[in-house]
């Protein structure tokens, strides 16, 4: 996929975005890892990175040719605040939306022949999927981190902060860990706007979370919201 896309990811509690300009080159938030283990702060955070990934690569949004977006499986309110802010700028500059698997853009940054991408899903579990050369060999899934080595190969690297969060457990289960302070924990808005151009554009409003299971958060059933 040629032109200038903005791409960003919502799913952990840290925010990346990356605006990959028509000429290849890359101007992204990247989030540390330490922001994995605070409160998230998508709402506050999200608009103001946009602004200064597209003012660093000098291209404006009317410049832009598409928006990519991650998807999840990751927190309920982290997605909802990503896709729609997604939604919204493709709907009013009229771009493509590419939806694209948080768990996927996590596994493109993880240094390994067989990647375990794993973020946190509350609970006590994780969401996982295995990955080998950018290709699925197992689809997303949801586990207690005792039970994930069942579904990865010997070989496989683990990275995310579910991993950093379950280090312990995924350990003492026989799964390597990636080292504490290594960026491959973190979904990078730079691997979001890459996997963009394997992933089918599909109309703004169809595009909705993958929860995997139903979110912690329920409606309230009293009127007033």
């Amino acid at each position: 996929m040629s032109g200038n896309v903005l791409g960003f990811d919502t799913s952990t509690p840290a925010t990346a975005v990356c605006v990959l300009r028509a000429d290849g080159e890359a101007f992204e938030e990247e989030p540390s890892v330490a922001r994995l283990r605070e409160p998230p702060g998508h709402a506050r955070e999200l608009m103001p990175a946009i602004d200064r990934a597209i003012r660093a690569a000098g291209v404006g949004f009317g410049e832009l040719d598409a928006v990519a977006v991650g998807t999840g499986p990751g927190t309920f309110t982290g997605l909802r605040i990503g896709i729609a802010t997604a939604r919204g700028l493709a709907h009013s500059r009229g771009l493509p939306l590419h939806p694209v698997l948080s768990l996927a853009a996590l596994a493109a940054g993880i240094e390994s022949e067989i990647a375990l991408p794993l973020i946190d899903a509350r609970r006590g579990e994780v969401f996982g999927a295995v990955y080998a050369g950018g290709r699925e060999l197992a689809p997303p899934f949801v586990a207690r981190p005792e039970d994930v080595a069942a579904r990865a190969p010997e070989a496989a690297l683990a990275a995310g902060d579910g991993s950093i969060r379950f280090r312990s457990a995924l350990e003492d289960a026989g799964i390597r860990v990636a080292p504490g302070e290594s960026r491959m924990h973190v979904v990078r808005g730079l691997h979001i706007c890459r996997l963009a151009a394997t992933a089918e554009p599909a109309p703004p409003e169809s595009v909705v979370p993958c929860y995997l299971r139903a979110p912690d958060a329920k409606p309230s059933s009293r009127s007033g919201g």
